[in-house]
């Protein structure tokens, strides 16, 4: 079954409150879904402090209505259960005494930028992934394999409720995990890498520790992708850190391995990468 996810406007992730608006906000992937109510005599221009909106909106109208203005003067009116695709370069404003409510999949974020609540953090990110998934698979067909993964992604999480990860995404045979120190992440990786061996699977691991930013339930921002290029530098069984997670973990009892400088797909200049290889003899 293909991935699936459901969220509710009635528990959002984002609650936006200001004079002229209100919005329920649900983050689905890199979509923001908004259901917004503007109040009697609103405009885009007065909410977003621009004399015109660049942002392209889609979505579609709940009740209420609203006129629509493009800059170069042409004109549109929208009411209840009409689908809109607006352009950006327009103001729009809501038309007589009812709020207008709709509902947008396009153009939130870019509208009300300073609205966008977010928050950002440092994060200690962990990337799991098994090795050689797919020639498992063939070799032990799908219901052993589905019986195989499902009892790794237990021994993960039991191991993240240990070290108090938090689970932000699965990948189908990887997870996405982050922490609030380097010193737990590489424990927790450890102890991964120890269960994964007794079930006969062989899994890379990536760390990196980096400001993020929190969007909902997900994190975003150069540090996911930098902790996921680091997991894709891992071979089979091994956990490599960057440089910035060593440094912060050093001190914790944990024992690394210099394993050089790389350069990462997609990243500026070459980064130096540890594998960590388990507690120092004192902390075993």
């Amino acid at each position: 079954m293909g991935r699936m996810i459901k969220k509710s406007l009635d528990r959002p992730d984002d609650q936006i409150s200001m004079e002229w608006l209100s919005a329920d906000v649900v983050q689905v992937g890199d979509a923001s879904i908004a259901r917004t109510v503007m109040r009697p005599g609103a405009a885009c221009s007065i909410s977003s402090g621009t004399k015109s909106c660049k942002a392209n909106h889609a979505g579609v109208v709940v009740s209420g209505r609203m006129h629509v203005m493009a800059d170069d003067g042409s004109t549109i009116d929208f009411g209840p259960n009409d689908v809109f695709d607006v352009a950006p370069g327009h103001d729009a404003s809501v038309i007589g005494d009812e709020p207008l409510v709709f509902i947008t999949w396009s153009g939130f974020r870019t509208w009300l930028p300073d609205a966008r609540q977010t928050e950002r953090v440092l994060l200690t990110l962990l990337f799991t992934d098994i090795v050689g998934s797919t020639e498992r698979l063939v070799e032990i067909g799908d219901r052993s394999w589905r019986e195989l993964l499902g009892q790794h992604n237990n021994t993960v999480r039991n191991a993240l409720d240990r070290y108090h990860g938090r689970e932000v995404a699965t990948t189908g045979d990887g997870f996405l995990v982050a922490f609030d120190g380097p010193g737990r992440a590489v424990q927790a990786a450890l102890a991964i890498r120890d269960q994964a061996a007794d079930l006969g699977i062989q899994i890379r691991q990536g760390i990196h520790t980096g400001e993020v930013e929190l969007v909902g339930s997900e994190v975003r921002g150069v540090a996911v992708h930098e902790a996921a290029r680091v997991a894709a530098g891992a071979g089979a069984g091994e956990i490599l850190v960057s440089a910035t997670t060593y440094t912060l973990a050093s001190g914790s009892g944990l024992t690394f391995e210099a394993r050089g400088e790389r350069e990462l797909k997609g990243l500026t200049g070459p980064r130096t990468l540890y594998a960590a290889t388990g507690l120092a003899l004192t902390q075993a």
